[in-house]
């Protein structure tokens, strides 16, 4: 095991990220992770940004500070490196909420699964390398409760101290198999993705994302929505997540068995004589709304035409060949979303190919003539 390193910096007040920013913009390289409070909140954000040089670790609370326009400028500069693991969650946690956009990325987890590693984790990959255990009690901590304590701040760190010597172990592997290209262009890909729209109140439809909410009959459909309706509300009233309102599952059995009375609510699943207490009589005013209204059958979800259909399969089919040839994942050979580009767009020449978003030219290089022929049906 390791030396422990000294403790990290905590920035809490403007002038200390200001003072912070400046020392920052020299520095070649920054190692960066977020931590959020999805597990405590109705609608998460960032709590903590840990951003780590070769020198110091430091940890940036967002929850103190007004706004964290001096970090902007770091992550655009194209000649600054970011370096994180499974970037893509924090990236999409740190342009939802304070609008940063990113530039010259590298990615630990997509490097290692580039090379296929069986183990792409980061806490698998730090005892490994490093013989660092990381304290898993911490995993599904409370990062938006004030103070941290010095546990919580020692374990967030953990997360970019080790990065850039992980970094370095992967950058010589990635170029002795050859494969340095294809992991920079999959962490430019990063770069450029935007989280889908967020609405700021509950969604109407989210309740056919329920598990079992298609096998439902139509008017227990339309009890289902006003049981989600309800719990959405109080999970939007008492900001926390929606599991700790009521589960799924006690959602799908209320459902199916429309309990009419605080007594036939007992045997349901989930509700408890405490649950029963908070929210029986709100629970069967649901019910009796649903069993009122009009049977609901699930929307249709759109269908593409056959012939994108059959391109989209030959594709997947391909991808699925190549990936076990190679012994990675499917989508480090091509990610989901080049494959219905490629079937929606039908590209005919290399020409078109360039046009495409979520093809990069190593990957036009490697694959691009087996695609022409892929989508042409040859």
């Amino acid at each position: 095991m390791p030396p422990a390193p000294p403790p990290p910096l905590l920035v809490e007040t403007p002038a200390a990220l200001a003072r912070l920013a400046d020392q920052l913009a020299a520095e070649p390289a920054l190692a960066v992770d977020t931590e959020a409070n999805s597990l405590f909140v109705y609608r998460e954000r960032v709590c903590l940004i840990q951003i780590s040089t070769r020198q110091q670790d430091l940890v940036i609370d967002p929850l103190s500070l007004p706004d964290l326009e001096p970090l902007r400028p770091l992550f655009a500069n194209p000649r600054q490196q970011k370096v994180f693991h499974a970037a893509e969650y924090d990236l999409i946690g740190l342009r939802r909420d304070f609008g940063f956009e990113f530039a010259n990325l590298f990615d630990t987890m997509v490097a290692a699964r580039t090379l296929g590693w069986p183990q792409a984790g980061l806490a698998p990959l730090l005892e490994t390398h490093f013989g660092v255990k990381m304290n898993k009690k911490h995993q599904r901590a409370n990062w938006g409760k004030r103070p941290l304590t010095p546990d919580l701040l020692d374990y967030a760190r953990l997360d970019t101290h080790y990065l850039f010597d992980l970094q370095a172990i992967l950058e010589r592997e990635l170029a002795a198999a050859g494969r340095l290209e294809e992991a920079q262009e999959e962490f430019a890909r990063l770069t450029r993705l935007r989280p889908a729209a967020n609405g700021h109140g509950p969604e109407p439809e989210a309740f056919w994302r329920v598990s079992g909410a298609r096998d439902l009959t139509p008017q227990q459909a339309s009890l289902l929505r006003e049981l989600h309706a309800y719990r959405e509300a109080q999970a939007q009233r008492h900001d926390v997540p929606p599991f700790k309102v009521m589960g799924d599952a006690t959602l799908i059995e209320l459902a199916l068995h429309a309990p009419q009375t605080p007594a036939e609510l007992l045997p349901i699943p989930g509700m408890t004589e405490g649950q029963i207490r908070r929210h029986g009589a709100a629970v069967l005013a649901a019910i009796g709304r649903g069993q009122a209204a009009p049977p609901l059958r699930p929307p249709r979800a759109p269908q593409e035409p056959d012939a994108i259909r059959d391109r989209y399969d030959r594709l997947r089919t391909w991808r699925k060949r190549k990936a076990q040839e190679r012994g990675v994942e499917s989508d480090v050979i091509l990610p989901r979303e080049a494959l219905w580009e490629l079937a929606r767009r039908a590209p005919r020449t290399p020409e078109e190919l360039e046009t495409l978003e979520h093809l990069g030219p190593w990957r036009r290089g490697q694959y691009g003539a087996e695609l022409l022929r892929l989508v042409r049906g040859a």
